[in-house]
């Protein structure tokens, strides 16, 4: 038996499911207790958005009675078009002072009216140039927020900390020692309907966004080219052996990736912080689907792999199977990532 200490959980709330992971902090590491997923029909979340509330909030309820969760008190993750990353240049100030004047420099970067989004920051270089400093502008619509925390509410629950899923990502993978000194990866969060793409270099991220493709679209085109519904392609999809040849489907969804990474590269190239990705991780429900990692790796000049945020995250075996563990770990990525957020356990 592993050593109790503060929990943390992570709630997840995707385009077709809602996930929840728990974890015990305490001095000899990090450990998952608790684990699950509830199915979201695919009209739900959309773009980001929840559009059906009490679906979502049955969802959560069931989870935590299925799981056996007391903690009340949950760390959740936005993404989507109301979410907004880059990086500015802004005048060097104390912190008082950069809170304050965050918002004017919102107003001149994102698409948005000022008094319609959230907006919060993080400082990257504190000397970037002669009185100047290199933040990381996050901003989000504050009605995306609202919804959120009132879904979240209404599910008896409280909002501890809310974090981009592509930054959750991150922490999971940093945690896991899944990144090395120096080099360039491309985390890739495949979900159901948007994919998280974030290069990062030493823990600082250099290009994010959120790109409208994920695993909805490879289900849409093998529909459309055998004239199936949505139904019979998930079922054929779990047939052992498989009757549909989707091997053209696969080639075109990692085409639609590897085309959004190279525009990301040439971004980076132009702005003089990168010239090549030096690995690309995969991770989200859409990573697992069959010959993906190996279609991307024949596009791409570097190894493609999936991530495994649980490497350095134990557990009682009658939890997981080391076998399960291989499917389990990607998929749940972005709750892992939320909920390692110790620093916020209460």
């Amino acid at each position: 038996m592993f050593a109790r200490g503060k929990s943390t959980v992570g709630l997840d709330i995707g385009a077709s499911s809602v996930k929840l992971v728990e974890l015990q902090h305490a001095e000899d590491g990090v450990r998952m207790t608790r684990f699950g997923e509830a199915r979201l029909d695919p009209d739900v979340i959309v773009d980001g958005e929840i559009m059906d509330r009490m679906r979502v909030i049955d969802g959560i309820g069931e989870l935590y009675e299925r799981l056996g969760i007391t903690r009340r008190r949950v760390v959740c993750g936005v993404h989507g078009r109301g979410v907004m990353v880059k990086k500015i240049v802004m005048e060097r100030m104390d912190a008082e002072e950069a809170s304050e004047a965050i918002y004017w420099e919102a107003e001149q970067h994102v698409p948005y009216d000022i008094n319609d989004i959230t907006v919060d920051y993080e400082v990257l270089d504190a000397e970037r140039g002669p009185k100047q400093m290199q933040v990381m502008l996050v901003a989000a619509k504050r009605d995306l927020i609202l919804n959120l925390a009132e879904v979240i509410r209404e599910a008896d629950l409280v909002v501890e900390a809310v974090d981009v899923n592509g930054f959750a990502v991150q922490n999971a993978i940093e945690s896991s020692s899944g990144l090395k000194a120096n080099e360039v990866v491309g985390l890739l969060n495949i979900g159901a309907d948007i994919t998280n793409l974030n290069v990062v270099r030493d823990g600082i991220p250099l290009y994010t966004q959120d790109l409208s493709l994920g695993g909805h679209s490879y289900l849409q085109a093998i529909q459309k080219n055998y004239q199936l519904s949505r139904e019979e392609v998930e079922q054929a999809l779990q047939e052992s052996p498989r009757r549909l040849d989707v091997d053209a489907q696969v080639d075109g969804f990692c085409a639609d990736l590897a085309t959004s990474l190279d525009k990301s590269l040439n971004y980076l190239r132009s702005s003089g912080e990168a010239e090549e990705l030096d690995r690309i991780v995969l991770c989200g429900g859409g990573a697992l689907i069959p010959g993906l990692v190996a279609a991307l790796e024949r596009l791409q000049p570097v190894a493609v792999e999936l991530a495994d945020p649980l490497r350095a995250v134990r557990w009682e075996p009658e939890l997981l199977s080391a076998e399960d563990a291989a499917g389990v770990a990607p998929r749940f990525a972005v709750g892992i990532g939320l909920a390692l957020r110790k620093e916020r356990v209460q």
